[in-house]
């Protein structure tokens, strides 16, 4: 049963946490329309690639957390770090996300696998996502940490990520989708990150 419900969650998880419109989504969307779904699958098979890896680092911290609670309070003051610095590189610098996406060289068109990879690495979201969102599940003994099931929750990932980007290259279109997308996302996240940040501040505050 474990496994079933890590499956779940790691499918389920990553499919809806790719699901809103951003850089990756609508970077697979456009190289659909522009060179082709070939292309777009191959992006979308190196985001994956990444984001499984990030998954696994972000349950081996989580069971790491689950067994050594002394570190909770210190990783809070981390992730209060990391999160200010996101909310800051979101709202103040990142490039909007209603911006045409443009290819800097002929080289890049040929290596989309390779692409996708090199993107999805520059989002580091889905660590502090999965470390939530395992522990959160486990609380509640809907998620294991044991290497298969582990190992489950990474594929699962996988797949629902993919699965979430092919809705995209199937079936969004940038030039009609841009009518409808008046909002830069990054600022949507920066406010995420920013509740965060004041949460976690609140937390580490309670324990003074």
């Amino acid at each position: 049963m474990a496994i079933i419900y890590n499956l779940f969650i790691g499918f389920l998880g990553s499919f809806i946490g790719v699901l809103p419109p951003g850089l990756i989504n609508m970077y697979a969307a456009k190289i659909s329309m522009k060179e082709g779904r070939k292309r777009a699958f191959l992006f979308s098979m190196g985001v994956c690639i990444t984001v499984m890896l990030q998954t696994y680092i972000a349950l081996i911290l989580a069971r790491y957390i689950g067994k050594h609670p002394d570190v909770v309070s210190m990783l809070q003051k981390v992730a209060l770090g990391i999160f200010i610095s996101l909310t800051i590189y979101f709202i103040f610098i990142a490039k909007d996300t209603r911006r045409e996406i443009r290819d800097h060289n002929e080289h890049s068109k040929r290596n989309r696998f390779f692409l996708g990879i090199f993107i999805a690495m520059l989002n580091i979201l889905p660590i502090p996502y999965w470390i939530y969102l395992s522990i959160t599940f486990s609380a509640f003994g809907m998620f294991a940490f044991s290497q298969l099931e582990l190992w489950m929750a990474v594929i699962a990932s996988g797949l629902g990520t993919y699965a979430s980007l092919s809705l995209y290259v199937q079936f969004f279109r940038p030039k009609e989708h841009s009518r409808k997308l008046s909002l830069n996302m990054n600022y949507v996240i920066g406010i995420v990150t920013a509740a965060i940040s004041v949460i976690t501040l609140l937390k580490i505050l309670k324990e003074f």
